[in-house]
């Protein structure tokens, strides 16, 4: 399945919510490759950076979702942007939503960016951590 194809099997809201972060998510970080796959027996689209996990887009039953190693891993990044998107439900990595207003595209392009920044840090950590179980 392409990326394309997973946002076709949306309904419309859905779709145009995701496609349009989507949009944002390769805008602000030109290093993102996206892909299908499946984490926790769910398909969704992943970006990695060197064959590297870094976010993900989801849509579930319930809700829809972004999945972010550098909200995860950067404490700063978390604590703005759950106060910005305060109507979406925030989790450690993660952060739920089920309407365009839970998530105002204006911040998530600002949150995203600010992500963008933090990569190469979450990066540099998570390539010692591969490094360190290879030997």
């Amino acid at each position: 399945m392409t990326v394309t194809e997973y946002f076709n099997q949306q309904g419309p809201e859905r779709k145009k919510i995701l496609a349009s972060i989507h949009k944002i998510i390769v805008e602000t970080n030109k290093n993102v490759k996206p892909r299908i796959g499946e984490m926790m027996g769910k398909e969704m689209v992943f970006y990695e950076i060197d064959g590297a996990f870094i976010y993900a887009l989801s849509s579930v039953k319930s809700h829809m979702s972004i999945h972010n190693m550098v909200l995860y891993g950067h404490k700063p990044v978390h604590e703005k942007y759950s106060k910005l998107l305060n109507k979406a439900k925030f989790q450690k990595g993660c952060i739920n939503f089920n309407t365009a207003e839970q998530m105002p595209l204006d911040i998530v392009k600002d949150f995203m960016t600010d992500c963008a920044n933090a990569a190469p840090k979450y990066l540099e950590i998570y390539k010692a951590r591969m490094a360190k179980k290879k030997k």
